[in-house]
């Protein structure tokens, strides 16, 4: 008997300190930045985002999204045997936050790693899950984006420190016998490492380089514009589909521009997109699942729909995932 995997919940958290555009406007006036609500919105469809206290890792961030996928796949923790944690904001050096969250969740025993894929991450986590429960390696999964990125933000610069915010996303993931995840497509080029990064490191206990996020906006707008609509294309193909057979397009929520780029592209009505970077900004590995989230509670996904989830971020990488609801 083949085995697939079908996304049976999913879950969000947003930490509870919302700043709208015109408290971060306030904020970074204070510190001699000038920005505005309009300026904001009108480049991005930002506005707001959540910022996590000083004392909150990502792991705990990503334990509240969980809990609530469980809840929402009618599981417990004790039941995953995978975890995959994407994120580019981890608690520690090492262990992995995965194993951190695989402790707090109380379900040890199954493998737990962590992806850096950045933005893209949640969508190569869940074709590397997909990928283990295909072959018998695991029966139930949590798929986990999360992250912190307000703590690697230069709030000194005013073109990236309006963007991001911090939040998490989830899904149970389990073996199925019918077909949830139809195909995956993955992507990388390093060669445009330099259009997005964080050029630090740490060595002998001290910071090397720059820890602060550094983005060429305009690259990375038409780089992500264009192998998004590759890879969309790609991953239908791949499962037999067409445009026009697709429910909804849930991208990485980054840039309102990109999205509707990237939709009209592919002749397909914006009212079929999915859009949530009003409410969190870019929240990078978890934009995905935290709108996906919205989408099923909301009503809007339904089952038996046809999705397209697809990402794009620093490395340069990129990918998609088509899957039945």
């Amino acid at each position: 008997m083949k085995l697939y995997s079908r996304i049976t919940g999913t879950g969000s958290f947003l930490p509870p300190r919302r700043l709208s555009n015109a408290d971060l406007v306030a904020e970074l006036a204070a510190n001699g930045v000038e920005t505005s609500d309009d300026w904001i919105v009108e480049r991005t469809g930002i506005r707001a985002r959540h910022f996590a206290a000083a004392d909150v890792c990502c792991s705990d961030l990503a334990l509240q999204a969980c809990t609530h996928a469980l809840q929402a796949a009618g599981v417990v923790a004790a039941d995953i045997d995978l975890i995959i944690v994407a994120t580019s904001t981890p608690d520690m050096v090492f262990p992995s936050t995965a194993c951190i969250l695989q402790h707090k969740l109380g379900a040890s025993g199954g493998a737990a790693f962590d992806v850096q894929a950045v933005c893209s991450g949640f969508v190569y986590a869940v074709s590397i899950a997909d990928a283990l429960i295909q072959n018998g390696s695991a029966g139930k999964a949590l798929v986990v984006g999360a992250e912190i990125f307000s703590r690697i933000l230069d709030f000194s610069d005013r073109t990236t420190c309006v963007l991001f915010g911090d939040g998490a996303g989830a899904v149970v993931l389990e073996a199925s016998e019918s077909p949830g995840v139809l195909a995956t497509d993955l992507h990388a080029d390093g060669k445009h490492v330099g259009i997005l990064c964080v050029p630090g490191s740490v060595s002998g206990g001290k910071v090397v380089g720059e820890p602060l996020l550094k983005m060429d906006g305009q690259a990375v707008f038409k780089l992500a514009v264009g192998v998004l609509e590759q890879s969309a294309r790609a991953v239908l193909e791949k499962a037999g589909k067409a445009t026009t057979d697709i429910d909804w397009l849930i991208p990485h929520q980054a840039n309102i521009r990109i999205m509707q780029s990237t939709a009209k592209r592919l002749r397909l009505p914006f009212d079929r997109v999915i859009v949530t970077v009003d409410q969190h900004g870019n929240t990078s590995a978890a934009s995905i699942p935290m709108a996906l989230d919205s989408a099923v509670r909301s009503g809007k996904v339904k089952p038996g729909q046809l999705v397209l989830l697809e990402g794009v971020g620093g490395g340069f990488t990129w990918g998609s995932v088509l899957v039945t609801m």
